[in-house]
């Protein structure tokens, strides 16, 4: 089983394409939209084998039509302001704080250490995360 970092900022499948002697992976444009990857960054690429198609979309080559068209990304499970109890999970890269709540969606908490229950206030939403401040306590 590939161990994926709690850091992961985006993951999507994209087909290795090659130009005269060089080879190019697509950053699809949703993933600038939501602010996963912005034009001019240096990023870190994970490379994993898909042997296998598990979901709907088109082969690379063919046109998507209306019944295999993308559909718009869930909205995230936390909204600004909000407050609420989590639990954390893990340590990230940077020493904060990693919680996970619905559908996996992580939010990152500074000065949280794993198996704190603090309760937060959610101060910015992301696509793929949500950054909170502790609001009150963090015992275990």
């Amino acid at each position: 089983m590939v161990e994926i970092p709690d850091s992961l900022q985006s993951l999507f499948t994209a087909t290795v394409e090659e130009h005269e002697d060089r080879y190019y992976v697509e950053i699809p444009n949703s993933e600038i939209e939501h602010e996963a990857a912005a034009p001019g960054e240096t990023y870190r690429i994970a490379v994993l084998p898909h042997d296998a198609r598990t979901d709907d979309r088109p082969e690379p080559d063919t046109e998507p039509d209306e019944s295999t068209a993308a559909e718009p990304r869930p909205e995230p499970p936390v909204d600004e302001g909000e407050v609420r109890t989590v639990e954390v999970e893990s340590v990230g890269d940077q020493g904060d704080g990693i919680a996970k709540v619905e559908r996996g969606y992580v939010v990152i908490v500074p000065g949280a250490e794993p198996g704190e229950r603090p309760t937060v206030e959610i101060e910015q939403v992301k696509q793929n995360v949500a950054f909170a401040r502790v609001v009150d306590g963090q015992a275990a």
